[in-house]
């Protein structure tokens, strides 16, 4: 089969790949462009550790083509931080100790910014809702959350 060449844009940077029309945007992600900072999880949409956003959407990359990325704005862990300087959802995260194996902490964390982008103000309750796409094996959630909700008060705060 042949590929297919596919431009668009990840991390605000313009990229172009070539593609098998078969492979996954997580596959294209991580074997094309070198960013390895989605995982594989499940394979299936269920564990949310392949989460990125496409066009401002949270989507499991691994139930994503990569073709289907064309002329589509693509945002990754990769490019929460602004070069050393983290993101405050990083920073709170590590204060909170809220990672430990690192599988699905890329996925929280783009889901995470996700939600306060949409709302800087989200109730424990939206927050536990809006993340339970996102399966931990390790922390068991609490850590997380608190330090979502922390950031978030955070955000609001310096603004």
């Amino acid at each position: 089969m042949s590929k297919i060449h596919v431009s668009t844009t990840v991390n605000g940077d313009a990229v172009d790949y070539l593609c098998d029309p078969r492979e996954t945007l997580l596959d294209c992600l991580r074997d094309r462009l070198n960013l390895t900072g989605a995982k594989e999880g499940c394979g299936t949409g269920d564990c949310g550790a392949c989460s990125v956003t496409v066009d401002g959407r949270l989507v499991c990359s691994c139930l994503m083509l990569g073709v289907e990325a064309e002329g589509k704005k693509i945002e990754t862990v990769e490019g929460m931080a602004d070069g050393d300087v983290l993101h405050p959802l990083q920073k709170k995260f590590i204060e909170h100790a809220a990672l430990q194996c690192g599988i699905c902490t890329p996925g929280v964390l783009v889901a995470a910014k996700a939600l306060l982008e949409k709302n800087p103000d989200p109730t424990e309750e939206e927050t536990r809702y809006w993340l339970a796409g996102n399966l931990c094996r390790c922390t068991g959630y609490d850590k997380i959350i608190r330090a979502v909700m922390d950031t978030a008060a955070e955000m609001r705060e310096a603004s």
